[in-house]
């Protein structure tokens, strides 16, 4: 069997791309154009697209490299992990998924596909996803959090 190497944690990203990026992913879920659109002048089209492809990552690794055999690979598992990488490199270099709209749209899709049972509230699951993001951006950047 191959070896899991998506155990490896993700660096964490900065507060304000979590922000900036599920701002965007919100935005298009809601079908807010205006504030996508001032998202995505403000932050510049590649820049938005890897933070897009960036929080993607932190979506889809974890759902994919999950088990259920107590800790112990299995076939499914390897072939979860290969599925969630492969739809990351769809994400980086697919041509018809090319774009901040389209990888905030893949996101959306996957959160409501996967992570929402009867494809239940996807804007409630997006604001946890987010949540848990600016949780771990703000253990590893200490110096972005405010002081009151």
């Amino acid at each position: 069997m191959p070896e899991n190497t998506v155990t490896t944690p993700l660096a964490p990203m900065e507060p304000e791309n979590i922000f900036d990026a599920f701002t965007y992913i919100k935005a298009i879920q809601a079908d807010d154009i205006d504030t996508a659109g001032a998202v995505a002048d403000d932050i510049g089209p590649e820049q938005l697209c890897r933070m897009l492809v960036d929080v993607a990552a932190r979506v889809f690794i974890p759902i994919t490299a999950e088990d259920d055999h107590g800790g112990e690979p299995c076939t499914h598992s390897f072939l979860a992990v290969a599925l969630g990488r492969l739809l990351l490199e769809l994400l980086c270099h697919g041509v018809c998924l090319a774009g901040a709209r389209n990888v905030a749209r893949t996101i959306i899709l996957f959160t409501e596909n996967i992570l929402t049972e009867d494809h239940g509230d996807v804007a409630d699951v997006l604001r946890q996803l987010e949540a848990a993001g600016m949780q771990q951006a703000m253990e590893a950047h200490p110096a972005h959090r405010t002081t009151a």
